[in-house]
């Protein structure tokens, strides 16, 4: 009873951990447009912010490989929660101090995209490595809770800014920071074990040359840019494309977003022992391409943000689904599968964004041209799930 107890503390923790991960990815998003009134900075600056946060994730992925497990993973985890801190009170403070304040903002997002990376790579095998039964539908409510914090980020924020105004941003910054500060403490002394006995995972180099360990990788970039894509632009594009306030923008796009892509993954969580994962992710990546033709054809302004908000609904499964696949076609694939999983969800995190950014700029500022180029990844994502049900019952427990 006493074991059991223990790993609910471990599991708490680890949702406090996504929640802090939640933060540092979608706090700043909600202040694009006001940077780029109050330090002139452009919308092709602007979309190098996400850029810098998952390309600083996707190296800190890549080095996990390497160090994770030499170091342990609670010492990484620790560290993942204060540099998120940090990283956070730095981006209220050095664009004050620093004669270019395009480049403090930059600094203290690559201080806490370390921290976000860290929690990226080490939160799934923590809990994997955890005795739970059912880790399918456990792994998708620990990534539902990235979800809740985004919600919690948007409406927090969006209530702090009607009531104190949005010029106090910096004090909203501080005050988020303690989430990660306070959830350091939570990671001391909760009970963490090896993913795999030492001397018993895949080697990188083994793990490299398995043929469905690259099918899942080129699922989890498309994952990744299908959900960091409508997720870092969808208050900009709910506030220009649809012509709000930036109050309703928030509200009406991440905020809706969000809470779809939360109820997906608790649904899942709920029935999945009834449900087939490839089934499922199949027909999420079939909608997800429809919302995002949606958001970006639609001449309606409310079919627009329909698009916008259910596909957070369809994309909800793609990351941790892949992460749960991954892990029943390679056991043995250990930390360095996490982290390489880790870094093709950050890839394509990192390009597809920025690529909506430039081409928006290119077409005059005009972000549903920019959306309409990325619905190309939720379209690839289902394609390889095409090819991964014809291999898998050859793959089945090979690795």
């Amino acid at each position: 009873m006493t074991k059991q107890k223990n790993y609910k503390k471990t599991l708490v923790a680890c949702y406090l951990g996504f929640i802090t991960q939640a933060i540092t990815a979608n706090f700043a998003p909600l202040l694009f447009l006001t940077f780029k009134d109050t330090y002139a900075i452009t919308l092709e600056k602007i979309a190098m912010i996400p850029t810098v946060f998952y390309l600083t994730q996707l190296l800190v992925d890549l080095a996990a490989t390497k160090f994770a497990d030499k170091i342990g993973y609670r010492a990484c985890v620790m560290a993942s929660q204060v540099l998120s801190s940090v990283g956070l009170v730095l981006m209220a403070i050095l664009p004050e101090i620093l004669p270019v304040p395009f480049i403090g903002i930059l600094i203290s997002v690559v201080i806490y995209a370390i921290g976000s990376g860290l929690i990226e790579v080490l939160l799934s095998p923590i809990v994997e490595a955890c005795p739970f039964e059912n880790k399918d539908g456990v792994m998708s409510l620990l990534h539902s809770f990235y979800c809740w914090g985004a919600m919690g980020v948007i409406l927090g924020s969006t209530l702090f800014f009607a009531v104190f105004g949005l010029e106090n941003w910096r004090i909203l910054t501080f005050i988020w920071a303690l989430v990660p500060l306070f959830n350091t403490f939570n990671f001391i002394n909760c009970p963490i074990n090896l993913l795999v006995e030492d001397g018993k995972s895949m080697s990188i180099s083994k793990l490299l040359k398995t043929p469905i360990f690259w099918l899942m990788i080129i699922l989890m970039v498309c994952s990744g840019a299908s959900e960091a894509t409508m997720a870092q632009w969808a208050s900009a594009f709910t506030e220009s494309a649809i012509g709000v306030s930036k109050t309703v923008g928030d509200l009406a796009g991440p905020c809706l977003f969000a809470m779809f892509m939360g109820i997906s993954r608790m649904l899942y969580g709920r029935f999945s022992k009834k449900l087939d994962l490839n089934k499922v992710m199949l027909v999420c990546g079939i909608m997800c391409a429809g919302c995002y033709l949606l958001a970006s054809l639609s001449t309606l302004p409310i079919l627009g943000l329909a698009g916008c908000a259910v596909c957070g609904l369809a994309v909800g499964i793609m990351w941790p689904g892949s992460i749960s696949i991954s892990s029943q076609k390679c056991p043995r694939g250990g930390t360095a599968m996490f982290a390489f999983l880790a870094l093709a969800g950050d890839l394509g995190a990192m390009v597809s964004p920025a690529m909506v950014g430039s081409l928006s700029e290119r077409a005059g500022g005009n972000l549903k041209a920019g959306l309409l180029v990325a619905t190309v990844f939720p379209v690839m994502l289902v394609f390889g799930l095409l090819i991964l049900n014809k291999k898998v019952s050859k793959a089945t427990n090979r690795y």
